[in-house]
C-alpha cells in the first residue's frame, strides 16, 4: 500500500501515490539550454605518462573516452529511466592531463533547443568518458579512481541558470 504524497510537494518525478513518473514537459517553452560537467580520473604518474606517450596496451585512449562521452550524451535517455529524449545540437568533450593530480581532469559541454535541460547528458558524457579511460588504462593499472563528477554549469529554462561557487564544491 502506498501513501498518498501531498500535491504541494515539489517533488516533479513523483505521482499523487508516490509513484516514479516522466514529468510532462509539453506545455514548456522550447528555449537554447546548455549544461558543463567536470569530473576527474586519479591515476599513477607513470600510468599518466605511458598514456601521454600512447603506450597503452589497447590504443588510444583519450580519443576514445572522448568519443565514448560524447557518444553516451546521445544515449542518456536510455540511461537515466525519466531522463526525456532530447535532440542534442552539440556535444563536447575534453579530457587534459594534469601531473599533480597526477591523472586526468574532463569536461562536457552539452547544448540543445529543447523544453528540457541537458545537465544529465553533461554529467553521463564525463561518467562515461572517465569510465572508457579507466578501461582502456586498467591494464596498465586497476587502482586509478573516478572523482568529483559535478555540474559546473547550466543555462537556460524556468528554474534559471547555475553556476557552481567553488568553494561550494566537495
Amino acid at each position: 500500500m502506498t501513501q498518498e504524497i501531498d500535491p504541494q510537494t515539489k517533488l516533479t518525478h513523483l505521482d499523487r501515490q508516490g509513484q516514479a513518473q516522466m514529468v510532462d514537459v509539453s506545455a514548456k517553452p522550447v528555449t537554447v539550454r546548455r549544461a558543463i560537467a567536470a569530473g576527474s580520473i586519479r591515476m599513477s604518474s607513470e600510468t599518466l605518462a605511458a598514456i601521454e606517450l600512447g603506450n597503452a596496451p589497447k590504443g588510444d585512449v583519450l580519443g576514445t573516452a572522448r568519443l565514448a562521452g560524447i557518444m553516451a550524451a546521445k544515449q542518456t535517455a536510455n540511461l537515466i529511466p525519466l531522463c526525456h529524449p532530447l535532440p542534442i545540437q552539440t556535444v563536447e568533450v575534453n579530457i587534459t592531463p594534469d601531473r599533480a593530480l597526477p591523472g586526468y581532469h574532463i569536461q562536457a559541454e552539452v547544448k540543445t533547443k529543447a523544453e528540457t535541460g541537458v545537465e544529465m547528458e553533461a554529467l553521463t558524457a564525463v561518467t562515461v568518458a572517465a569510465l572508457t579511460l579507466y578501461d582502456m588504462a586498467k591494464a596498465l593499472e586497476k587502482g586509478m579512481q573516478i572523482e568529483k563528477i559535478y555540474l559546473v554549469s547550466k543555462t537556460g529554462g524556468q528554474s534559471g541558470d547555475y553556476q557552481v561557487v567553488e568553494g561550494n564544491r566537495l
